[in-house]
């Protein structure tokens, strides 16, 4: 999925001295001998995984736990043999959310089976997925405080943490079980939420917190279960925008953008400049004093003049392009976003916003002052 020779931030920031590492779920395609089932060689070296996009360093899962493989790799190495299959299981925990929801609630627990085949999963018999987060988390620790002195001498480290959660399977550790007002997926959020606490106690036992850039962020909105909160628990996982993850709507695409950093960044400090996670390239290298290269981070701008407090020019980080599950794109430019729905026979039907109002409406004197404000490339969107 990441071409070769791609820059990625860890790549940019190997380049530039950091120890780079990624601990976590890699979901960005990885190839292992053989194929499901068959001719499977399991002490052999995976490819095209973290390592080969420029982290020194990897500890994880291959993806998401609803499928490929179940099991911890390290570096390029598979550290216990999924010899074993499952698939899906009913979630029996009764704080989980209703069965008629879409996706429904389900685990990838044990026990495993010795047989399986197409619509399973191969499994290490080792792996239990309630306790994904915790080993993680403390990997990530572990990997903070082997580094502090290499950065405290001049080697600064990247880590790059993509939790399991709040991903399903919501597979909450046994002691958070039952502890939040808001179901098993809030039992999930609570551990998640200690977890990230552990990372921030690490940085800062280690004495490094002050100086150390921590960006939390989520990479879509939120599930369709979003709506069994609301309506059960109260509890507004997409706030008060329409729709979740993978529609075209801010509720799909609204997700929270933390960055702390005591040392650079004024506690306290917001924007409301509209900002997207590609932006996360070019704000890396400007902190580092790097210039990218025309062939890396085409769409990614620089936030470092807002961090510092110094620009908050609304359009100052040009147009945000979004796109849905059904193919299905959209245009945030400021305050404004054109919904593009394709429609029968090559045609659109078009929705404006005015993200300040919510509602929609269909104003194309509005829109020809917003298309010539976008570079070229955008407006060459079919429409």
């Amino acid at each position: 999925m990441i071409e070769k020779d791609r820059m990625t931030i860890a790549s940019l920031l190997r380049d530039n001295g950091y120890n780079t590492a990624m601990i976590g779920k890699w979901h960005l395609q990885m190839e292992f001998e053989g194929s499901l089932g068959k001719d499977r060689d399991w002490s052999k070296p995976f490819t095209d995984g973290p390592i080969d996009k420029g982290f020194d360093y990897f500890f994880g899962i291959p993806a998401s736990m609803n499928y490929g493989i179940l099991t911890y790799l390290e570096n390029d190495r598979v550290l216990d043999p999924p010899v074993l299959w499952t698939k899906k299981k009913p979630a029996t925990n009764p704080r989980t959310f209703s069965d008629d929801i879409t996706p429904k609630p389900y685990r990838m627990t044990p026990p495993y089976e010795k047989e399986g085949g197409r619509g399973w999963v191969e499994v290490a018999p080792s792996f239990n997925d309630e306790l994904v987060l915790e080993t993680l988390t403390n990997k990530a620790v572990e990997y903070i405080d082997e580094k502090t002195k290499e950065a405290k001498n001049g080697k600064p480290f990247f880590l790059y943490l993509p939790l399991n959660s709040p991903h399903l399977p919501h597979s909450t550790h046994p002691d958070f079980q039952g502890r939040s007002n808001c179901g098993n997926y809030g039992d999930f959020m609570e551990e998640t939420d200690y977890r990230v606490g552990q990372v921030l106690k690490a940085l800062k036992d280690n004495g490094i917190d002050d100086n150390t850039l921590v960006i939390f962020s989520s990479d879509n909105g939120a599930e369709t279960n979003y709506v069994y909160q609301r309506d059960v628990y109260g509890h507004y996982s997409s706030f008060n925008f329409k729709g979740g993850k993978r529609d075209i709507y801010e509720g799909g695409h609204r997700v929270p953008f933390l960055m702390r950093w005591p040392a650079q960044i004024k506690a306290g400090l917001k924007s409301d400049v509209p900002v997207c996670q590609t932006d996360y390239l070019a704000t890396i290298a400007a902190i580092i004093g790097v210039k990218l290269p025309d062939n890396a981070g085409e769409d990614s701008y620089s936030l470092l003049p807002i961090l510092q407090g110094k620009d908050d020019d609304k359009t100052v980080r040009g147009a945000v392009i979004h796109h849905s599950v059904s193919g299905d794109f959209a245009i945030r430019y400021g305050k404004w976003k054109l919904n593009m729905f394709r429609g029968s026979g090559g045609s659109w039907n078009l929705d404006l916003y005015n993200l300040k109002k919510g509602k929609p409406s269909l104003n194309f004197i509005i829109w020809k002052r917003i298309q010539a404000k976008l570079p070229t490339s955008i407006l060459s969107i079919p429409m």
